[in-house]
């Protein structure tokens, strides 16, 4: 894929995090990671502006290799049991009303983590206020039990990222599967059709346009009513390259081609990442 080095007009958000220092502190204190960090989301200071981050379980390290991420890759570290009460201290101290709780993937453990996300989900409702909670997990290799656990901690949404258009898979998503994905949305549907699901896409990487159709079509057919679709940006050089900056036109035309494919909440446009204002997906659960 060819190595684009100027970003358009329209990609020129500028990181600062000038105004969410007590953020930063607060994280720190708690010894507490966050994808907004270890991703290096380019929304980082708008979200920790608003005192909104997205928790990550299990340690900061990833034992899968995707080319896209940047989280690190290697040998994880043991599991950290007291990490669930730390992120209820962090949603009280920041008020949150919504939360979100991500994780790396665990393939080296027996459940993948999930019963870090049930400790987790009990540790929030525990705080005594209505919150809303989103998981945003990985694929714990589909395996049926795993994602028991994780639904019956009853979180409002769940989600799982398919990223990307299958053909893909092989160049950016190295020990992850395209059907492996969908498989797992499908088993928590049928395991609790009441819990709303959600997925998410980047674009840029090399899809056409009948690929993107055709995965919006396997998403709403696996149960998902919500949908993510952003512009991928390489966190370095050693990452997979951008094949395509994609215009804000085209993700209007996305948002309207998968509202009309079955989604009930979509959001779409350069800068959208899966956990992005995702408190605002609320106003279309049922």
């Amino acid at each position: 894929m060819p190595n684009l080095q100027k970003k358009p007009a329209w990609l020129n958000k500028k990181i600062s995090l000038r105004d969410c220092a007590d953020v930063k502190t607060l994280l720190k204190s708690l010894r507490l990671n966050t994808v907004c960090e270890e991703a290096l989301c380019p929304n980082i200071g708008e979200c920790f502006a608003r005192r909104q981050a997205t928790f990550m379980l299990l340690g900061a390290i990833c034992t899968r290799g995707c080319r896209f991420c940047g989280v690190a890759k290697g040998s994880p570290l043991s599991l950290d049991a007291d990490e669930p009460r730390r992120i209820a201290q962090a949603v009280r101290d920041l008020s949150l009303t919504h939360v979100v709780i991500t994780s790396v993937t665990r393939d080296d453990l027996v459940d993948g983590g999930a019963s870090a996300f049930a400790g987790t989900l009990r540790s929030l409702r525990s705080i005594g206020r209505p919150i809303t909670v989103e998981t945003l997990i990985p694929d714990f290799n589909a395996e049926e039990k795993s994602l028991r656990v994780i639904a019956d901690a009853k979180p409002d949404i769940i989600a799982h990222n398919v990223e990307t258009v299958p053909r893909l898979y092989a160049q950016v998503r190295q020990g992850s599967s395209y059907e492996r994905s969908l498989r797992a949305l499908r088993i928590i549907k049928n395991i609790a059709p009441e819990i709303t699901l959600k997925s998410g896409l980047m674009l840029g990487l090399g899809e056409k346009k009948d690929e993107v159709y055709s995965v919006f079509d396997d998403l709403v057919a696996a149960g998902c009513s919500f949908l993510s679709i952003g512009q991928y940006l390489a966190p370095s050089n050693k990452h997979a390259a951008v094949s395509q900056y994609v215009e804000p036109d085209i993700f209007r035309e996305y948002k309207n081609q998968a509202l009309l494919r079955g989604f009930a909440y979509v959001k779409s446009a350069p800068y959208v990442r899966s956990s992005y204002a995702a408190s605002d997906y609320n106003t279309a659960l049922v």
